[in-house]
């Protein structure tokens, strides 16, 4: 019996339905990429696998997301930090499934406005 679309299955089953091996399926869970839920302390994994988890493995990149070497360049932080606020849900994150460019890609918003409000400090230095 197929499960219902968002139905909590196992890790095993959920790389049948994504179309990869568990060890993938835990290394996403590790990364931040896919959430996974445990019905109890303790217990092993359970994916809901929905359109939206299938909506984050891609056949090609987005324009303009980035690796994760180059997120983390951009945003002047470690990998980790970069996977950190993937799995947190602060930058969102796709995984391309195929040909060279497969692996992450990070959105990452580049804003040209500062980080600090330094119009104050410039009036009152005048």
């Amino acid at each position: 019996m197929e499960p219902v679309d968002g139905e909590l299955v196992t890790v095993a089953k959920a790389a049948e339905l994504l179309g990869v091996v568990p060890s993938t399926v835990h290394r996403w869970l590790a990364e931040g990429l896919i959430a996974g839920e445990h019905d109890t302390a303790g217990a092993r994994w359970r994916i809901r696998v929905d359109d939206e988890l299938r909506a984050r493995l891609v056949e090609q990149p987005p324009k303009g997301w980035l690796t994760v070497s180059q997120a983390r360049h951009v945003l002047g932080v470690s990998r980790r930090s970069v996977l950190q606020r993937v799995k947190r849900g602060k930058l969102n994150a796709v995984h391309v499934r195929n040909g060279r460019q497969k692996g992450l890609r990070i959105q990452v918003i580049s804003s040209d406005e500062p980080l600090f409000d330094t119009t104050a400090m410039r009036t009152s230095a005048v």
